[in-house]
């Protein structure tokens, strides 16, 4: 009798120590689950930001502005490609109209207007319908674009003459090729250079739509022009 109720106890215990190890084995699995779970979350947000940054990247990459296209406030390039008079900048892509030129520069001495068509004689098909205007003042002539349906005259071509006229880092008719090439040091002489030569000396951005462009003969600046290549 006496064995049979230590059998029964021996039972009951090993039972209680098998719920026991069950419990711990059951708690024991539930940390490296959590575990997981948290890498996975981990995970997907490495994957939210990898993809943020992918299409962050996209974005920008869209952003990019062909150097032209832009208010010159905005854009270095068009900062670049300008002149200074009277303390007004006068950049390639400006609009401007008559009156506009008028209060900048004065009454040009002569005003000149063309309208392309087909049977113009120009052959330049790609522009009929645009309107053209060459303003002409001493030393200095501008050329203007508008397309149609009425936008705006916007300046595709200067040349100047005149020492006061000055670009925007100070180089005028006259000057030096040293003195140009102090200033602007990215751009290039066209030819072999010859000091005694002619030559053209272009600072061209990367885009090769937009250029200065300086004329240089016997050492020195003789006309710049700044242009924008038309479509």
């Amino acid at each position: 009798m006496k064995l049979t109720k230590k059998a029964a106890g021996f039972i009951v215990l090993g039972a209680l120590l098998t719920v026991a190890l069950t419990g711990c084995q059951s708690n024991d699995a539930t940390p490296p689950t959590t575990g997981q779970n948290t890498a996975n979350e981990q995970s997907k947000g490495e994957g939210a930001t990898n993809a943020n940054a992918s299409e962050s990247s996209e974005e920008k990459g869209t952003e990019a502005i062909k150097e032209g296209s832009m208010e010159k406030e905005g854009n270095v390039v068009l900062k670049e490609l300008a002149f200074v008079y009277n303390e007004h900048t006068i950049a390639i892509s400006d609009t401007a109209n008559e009156e506009q030129m008028e209060q900048m520069l004065g009454k040009p001495d002569n005003l000149k207007s063309h309208t392309y068509s087909a049977d113009d004689g120009t052959n330049m098909d790609t522009l009929i319908g645009f309107t053209e205007k060459v303003y002409t003042y001493p030393g200095l002539e501008i050329k203007t674009i508008s397309i149609p349906e009425g936008k705006q005259d916007s300046i595709f071509h200067i040349e100047i003459t005149d020492p006061k006229y000055t670009t925007v880092r100070n180089i005028k008719a006259g000057d030096s090729l040293e003195t140009l090439k102090n200033a602007y040091p990215e751009g290039k002489l066209v030819g072999d250079g010859a000091p005694n030569e002619e030559d053209d000396f272009r600072y061209e951005p990367s885009n090769y739509v937009d250029v200065m462009s300086f004329h240089i003969k016997d050492a020195k600046v003789e006309s710049i022009q700044i242009y924008s290549l038309l479509d």
